[in-house]
């Protein structure tokens, strides 16, 4: 039976959901009362970045991130497989071996991570989701290189599996007690490897999969074949989550492929940088995303806007548009002030958080 609801500690989320990146326990500019009040049901923390800032000590002390950053609703923790990419690999700071992979960030101590060690951070971090470190294709890879991150996340999966077992047996979490474990697809743009990676990963066995790896085509069109490919190979029952996958449009067709979860930096970075996301509609129940230009992009830069009463969406109830115009909106931004920004990333996330509602309407 395909996944309808996401567990989370007493509580259930209907799927499709987005959590937005609080990749070091913060969205920039918000608290935790914020990010509550846009109703986003979750946030995703980084493994890598937590263990590199954080330690071990303070998360045993808090017994977790969520009492951390007092947070209430759900959590995943990404394994640290993407900065096995940013920083290993085009950023030149780390070695990669199948023992696991050797950070040396600029003016610090190097930090070793394998798959266990990411495994026993992300239970000391208490997510209701951990994802398993993984080998990430680059982009432009040739077939054998592509193929050498898929063995590796595979044995790096099939360890992650066995740590997380012996982590659940000495906390003694019984089924229903323990982190949903999701590991991720590599394989890049070669079919036959990102249909072998996803078989196998079924093999070893975890509560669903990702779409790792670079999304986006040569073209520049986003990669819906891979996407459905991992959809096709996985049971029905198993989640499907789009790594880093944000654009509204791009959602809709992930989750008419049976993707149930999502996660990026995009709204709220476009935020800051005065990309506000509004629907083409004049009330909420007018929202119809999978019309084609469903929303556009509205930049406050613009002269016109100066003077202008109305709110960034007509039908929004954020706290930006129930309360102020776009012309203090533009205001903000002229002198900038934080507050722009703040409020820019509440309505952003509240836009995604509507977005999930509508897509949620069809079951």
């Amino acid at each position: 039976m395909k996944p309808k609801y996401l567990k989370i500690s007493d509580r259930k989320l209907k799927l499709p959901v987005f959590f937005p990146d609080a990749t070091r326990a913060v969205l920039r500019t918000l608290d935790s009362r914020d990010i509550e009040n846009t109703k986003t049901p979750g946030v995703l923390v980084n493994t890598y970045h937590l263990y590199r800032e954080l330690g071990k000590k303070v998360l045993k002390n808090f017994n977790g991130i969520k009492n951390f950053m007092s947070w209430n609703g759900g959590l995943i923790s990404d394994s640290g497989g993407f900065q096995v990419m940013t920083l290993a690999k085009r950023g030149n700071q780390g070695k990669i071996t199948d023992k696991g992979v050797t950070f040396r960030p600029s003016g610090s101590k190097k930090i070793l991570l394998t798959p266990e060690k990411s495994i026993e951070y992300q239970m000391l971090i208490k997510p209701d989701m951990a994802i398993v470190l993984d080998d990430f294709t680059p982009p432009n890879s040739s077939k054998e290189q592509a193929r050498d991150t898929v063995e590796r996340t595979i044995l790096w999966a099939k360890r992650s599996k066995i740590a997380f077992e012996k982590e659940c047996e000495r906390r003694d979490l019984k089924i229903g007690q323990r982190p949903l474990l999701l590991a991720v697809v590599q394989g890049g743009e070669y079919e036959d490897l990102r249909i072998e990676c996803t078989q196998r990963l079924v093999e070893i066995g975890f509560d669903g999969l990702g779409f790792g790896g670079w999304p986006i085509k040569k073209d520049g069109n986003f990669d819906y074949k891979t996407a459905q490919i991992i959809s096709q190979n996985c049971p029905d029952d198993y989640f499907l989550y789009g790594l880093g996958i944000g654009k509204p449009d791009e959602i809709v067709g992930c989750v008419d492929m049976g993707y149930h979860i999502f996660d990026c930096v995009l709204p709220t970075r476009d935020a800051r940088h005065k990309r506000l996301y509004v629907f083409d509609a004049d009330k909420i129940e007018n929202i119809n995303v999978r019309k084609k230009d469903f929303y556009y992009c509205y930049n406050p830069d613009k002269e016109r806007n100066y003077n202008d009463k109305r709110p960034i969406g007509e039908y929004c109830d954020c706290q930006l548009c129930k309360n102020y115009s776009r012309a203090y909106l533009a205001h903000l931004f002229r002198i900038k002030d934080v507050t722009a920004l703040r409020l820019s990333t509440i309505h952003n996330l509240r836009f995604y958080s509507i977005l999930m509602e509508k897509l949620q309407e069809k079951d």
